[in-house]
């Protein structure tokens, strides 16, 4: 699990650090914790790559943690859970928090026991990928194998190579939202700082191809700056008789 952690006191974002990577339920992979003081260093962070959980501190120096929050469910149009961390408690402040779009929100000094349990609230689910399949609406991942099976009609089989299934799993496990450069490069274990953007965007093109996305309803946007996003194409509307 990997966790954003915004907090400009040392003390406590060692304590956090400690609680977190150190007590990970047996049945979950590591957790590792990337660590910010500065608002605008991790909204910078967050175009880059992907967490599966942020803890936000109310009063760190950049921006806000209220209007990270607001970046990340407009823009990013990401559900990535969000808990706040703050000394104050008012029902005023913890009512905006929530209302735009925190899922949580923890009162300072916290417990550690109580954060721990708050935090494994959010742990994504342990899958055993390699020997599973995923379905997605009418499409199906055979990770073994590297198929694309589409349900039809008509039903179509496709083999893809590993870089090119890889991406197009990232895409489909976030249908609808943003995939940013680095998830994607994440995914399928390619180094952004080694790797030419150009390559990346090849082999999603050649993906897009073989999958014929589009005559199956689906529209893979390029988000400039950001990344990528798949969706279902609209439906028209009726034109009235």
């Amino acid at each position: 699990m990997r966790i954003a952690i915004l907090e400009d006191e040392p003390v406590q974002m060692a304590l956090l650090v400690a609680i977190l990577e150190n007590s990970a339920p047996s049945s979950h992979a590591e957790t590792t914790c990337s660590c910010f003081d500065n608002g605008d260093d991790l909204r910078r962070a967050l175009g880059r790559e992907k967490f599966d959980l942020l803890i936000l501190d109310s009063t760190t120096e950049g921006m806000t943690s209220l209007n990270i929050v607001r970046w990340l469910r407009s823009f990013q149009q990401s559900m990535s859970p969000v808990i706040m961390l703050s000394a104050r408690g008012s029902e005023r402040e913890v009512a905006e928090a929530l209302t735009v779009g925190a899922n949580d929100y923890v009162i300072k000094p916290f417990r550690p026991v109580e954060m721990l349990a708050r935090v494994n609230r959010f742990r994504p689910p342990e899958t055993n990928a390699r020997s599973a399949a995923e379905t997605f609406g009418d499409w199906t991942f055979l990770h073994d194998s590297a198929f694309v099976v589409f349900a039809g009609p008509p039903e179509q089989i496709v083999e893809l190579k590993e870089h090119h299934f890889s991406l197009a799993l990232a895409l489909f496990r976030n249908l609808g939202h943003i995939v940013t450069r680095f998830e994607l490069l994440e995914a399928t274990n390619q180094n952004l700082r080694t790797m030419n953007t150009r390559i990346l965007d090849n082999q999603i093109f050649i993906m897009r191809r073989r999958l014929a996305l589009e005559a199956h309803g689906l529209h893979l946007q390029t988000i400039y700056g950001a990344g990528y996003r798949l969706a279902p194409m609209p439906v028209p509307a009726a034109i009235p008789a």
